[in-house]
C-alpha cells in the first residue's frame, strides 16, 4: 500500500498492524470508533521517532504534514485535569493561554514524563491522540484538523500513524480549539 504522504516502505491500514501498537491505541483501532477509519500505520525506525530526525529522513516536506500530541495538566485548587494538545509540529502549544483558558484553570503546564506514559499506556516520543484515556479532552488545533493527511505517533516511537485532519477532528472528545498552536 502507498501512504497518502510521504515515502514510506511499509505502510498498513492499522488494522492490519495491531501487534505493533500499545494496547490502548490497538483497542482504539479494533473497535473501529470515531477518527480510525482511515488509518494508516508506517513501519519506522524508533531511532528516528522525533520529528527534527524523522523528517530529515523521510523528507523535509513531512514536517508541513506533522503533528505532536502533548499531554498538559490542567489545575484548579484541588483540581486537576489532564488533557491531550495536538498541534502541527512546527507549532508550539499555548498551555499558558488556550490551554488555561480552555479548561478553564488557574494553572496548566505540561505533565511529567511519567503522568503522559503511566496515563496514556504509550511511549515518550510516540504519543498519540488515538486511544486516549476515557474522558479526557482531546484539544486540537484548527491548522490540523484543516489538514488534508496528519502524519502522528503511532504510541509507540516504532511506526507512525497518518490519518486526514477530519478524522482528527471525530476522535472521542476532540475539541477545535483555535489558537491552540504557536507559530515559532
Amino acid at each position: 500500500m502507498r501512504a497518502p504522504l510521504g515515502s514510506f516502505d511499509n505502510a498498513l491500514p492499522a488494522a492490519d498492524r495491531l501487534n505493533l501498537l500499545p494496547a490502548p491505541v490497538a483497542e482504539a483501532v479494533k473497535e473501529g470508533g470515531p477518527g480510525t477509519a482511515e488509518l494508516i500505520h508506517v513501519d519506522t525506525d524508533p531511532a528516528i521517532a522525533d520529528t527534527t530526525a524523522f523528517v530529515a529522513h523521510h523528507g523535509e516536506d513531512l514536517m508541513e504534514a506533522s503533528a505532536n500530541c502533548v499531554i498538559v495538566l490542567g489545575k484548579r485548587g484541588a483540581d486537576t485535569t489532564p488533557a491531550a494538545c495536538l498541534v502541527l509540529s512546527r507549532h508550539r502549544v499555548d498551555v499558558n493561554g488556550a490551554v488555561r483558558k480552555h479548561l478553564g484553570s488557574r494553572k496548566a503546564s505540561f505533565a511529567p514524563r511519567e503522568f503522559a506514559t503511566g496515563e496514556t499506556g504509550m511511549e515518550y516520543g510516540g504519543i498519540t491522540p488515538v486511544g486516549l484515556p476515557a474522558g479526557w479532552p482531546l484539544l486540537v488545533d484548527p491548522a490540523v484538523a484543516d489538514a488534508p493527511w496528519v502524519l502522528v505517533g503511532s504510541g509507540a516511537r516504532r511506526g507512525k500513524l497518518i490519518l486526514p485532519g477530519r478524522e482528527v477532528a471525530a476522535l472521542p472528545h476532540a475539541e477545535i480549539v483555535p489558537g491552540l498552536g504557536l507559530a515559532p
